[in-house]
């Protein structure tokens, strides 16, 4: 780290323990990502009108190579967050989170999820179809690979989305499962 970490207590009287836990949690965020450039720790109270007990907040702004990676975390209502470790450890665990996030982003290791193969009901006979692919490929189906038995409710035209099978039936490739797609749920 190119400065040292700053630790505030704000409402919380100074503990070379908590400071201590703080660090170590640091610490590990930099061996699991060394370009961090600075991180600055807020450990605050939390005044509510009726709780009995203190509930503690930590804040954590870590600055990295292309941008700051900020946690604020604060939640009135968990009682957890009356001992101020648990809220320091929920803070660096959402912190490590968003870390990760930011390195797999930074390497470009960030997953692209291909949309379903999907396609059209081209020809429907008494206990088969098929389903003309965007590709222009031609996908057989048995009444039974359509999900919730909806063989029936097929028309020619209807969207479907497919799961195909490795390799071929004799009537060349096919689905193993088709599922009806509605308006309320478009194929990208």
């Amino acid at each position: 780290m190119q400065q040292e970490p700053e630790i505030t207590f704000k409402d919380v009287p100074h503990s070379d323990a908590v400071e201590a836990r703080v660090r170590e949690h640091i610490a590990e965020l930099e061996r699991y990502y060394d370009r961090i450039t600075a991180c600055r720790v807020v450990l605050a109270k939390i005044t509510q009108g009726q709780h009995k007990g203190n509930l503690y907040q930590c804040r954590i702004l870590i600055l990295v190579p292309g941008g700051e990676i900020a946690i604020n975390r604060a939640n009135p209502n968990s009682h957890a967050h009356e001992d101020i470790y648990v809220a320091i450890r929920d803070a660096f665990d959402a912190a490590r989170r968003k870390l990760q996030d930011h390195v797999r982003k930074h390497r470009g290791d960030v997953k692209v999820h291909e949309p379903p193969p999907h396609g059209r009901v081209k020809s429907l006979f008494p206990d088969h179809g098929f389903v003309l692919m965007s590709d222009g490929q031609e996908v057989y189906f048995h009444r039974n690979a359509v999900v919730n038995g909806g063989f029936d409710k097929l028309e020619i035209g209807d969207e479907v989305r497919v799961v195909l099978v490795e390799g071929e039936s004799a009537a060349g490739p096919q689905a193993t499962t088709v599922t009806p797609v509605g308006k309320h749920h478009p194929v990208p």
